[in-house]
């Protein structure tokens, strides 16, 4: 609950020599960079239909004996049930007074814009990997849900790094037993030093960086042959989990309403818990931005073959810091 006072933007403002802002790219979110998006949200909730009970096969005459074209045929069973996204509201205002904004050499709202959209990201993805600040609506975060499944393993748990991602009852292995296939990994950028020296059975790395030409052409890594992604929007937080890796399909989201802006110049900013009022932009002389979007997401965990039973089954698996 507070305002750009004129210390935070005076990097910004005419008597400063150096014109150029340099800063990162904003990374809005990882779960966007892998999920699955689905189409806009004409409601506030949207219904997916989830396989839940598989159809079965039988032979008209199994084991001794025929009956030939007269043998009865069985009937079998399938069955749907309905999981839910429900899109909810992601806000943020942040203020300044007027003076200050006038007095700025750049458009301050320009600047602030990606941020808030680097905040929106990060809001998101630590809704969704942990359940930080989530709707009580939302599905189970995954970090929570994957450790439910039985697919949490700790570092150093099966002896090394390399035992605990790629080995039998590793993480990745974990996916796999629920009827899922990795495409993509999400980790701490902690986990680059430890990943950089693994090497497999005839000496070669597993942690793979690949360089496409040319000076912006983009760095990709890849841990056994699928991307792998380090957020640096302070996404993954090292002592909840160092690695999730999964089926990221398997995670849908949609926006019910994309990013708005919305200029803000007389109204009062109260205290969300004690109801005081904090700013009264008006009486101030003060303008605020306010952006909104309403957005949710589902892991619908579909029924299959090598798992049926959906309290063990998760298409995604973590990796732990140790002691975890």
């Amino acid at each position: 609950m507070s305002y750009i006072p004129r210390s935070n933007v005076e990097a910004l403002m005419p008597e400063e020599f150096q014109r150029e802002i340099v800063e990162n790219v904003p990374e809005m979110s990882a779960v966007m960079r892998y999920a699955y998006r689905g189409p806009n949200m004409s409601r506030a909730q949207k219904r997916i239909p989830v396989l839940s009970i598989l159809p079965t096969a039988y032979f008209t005459n199994p084991g001794p004996g025929d009956t030939g074209d007269a043998g009865y045929k069985r009937i079998t069973q399938i069955q749907w049930e309905n999981k839910y996204i429900d899109a909810e509201e992601l806000n943020v205002i942040v203020a300044i007074p007027e003076a200050v904004f006038d007095d700025a050499d750049y458009n301050i709202w320009d600047e602030a814009k990606p941020k808030l959209l680097e905040a929106f990201g990060l809001a998101f993805d630590q809704a969704v990997f942990y359940g930080i600040n989530a709707p009580a609506v939302w599905p189970t975060n995954i970090v929570a849900a994957a450790t439910g499944a039985g697919n949490f393993v700790t570092l150093g748990s099966l002896g090394d790094i390399y035992n605990d991602i790629m080995a039998e009852g590793g993480v990745i292995s974990k996916v796999e037993e629920d009827g899922f296939m990795v495409d993509g990994h999400v980790a701490a950028t902690s986990m680059k030093a430890r990943l950089r020296s693994l090497r497999d059975s005839a000496g070669n790395p597993i942690f793979k960086a690949l360089y496409k030409e040319g000076v912006q052409g983009a760095t990709r890594y890849e841990l056994d042959g699928e991307q792998m992604f380090f957020p640096r929007n302070g996404a993954i937080i090292p002592t909840r989990s160092l690695l999730i890796s999964g089926e990221w399909k398997q995670l849908v989201y949609a926006i019910r309403k994309d990013v708005t802006w919305k200029i803000l110049t007389e109204s009062v900013i109260q205290d969300p818990v004690t109801g005081a009022i904090v700013i009264n932009l008006a009486q101030q002389n003060m303008i605020a931005l306010r952006a909104s979007m309403r957005i949710g997401w589902q892991v619908p965990n579909p029924i299959n073959r090598l798992e049926e039973d959906e309290e063990e089954r998760y298409p995604f698996a973590v990796l732990g810091p140790a002691g975890s």
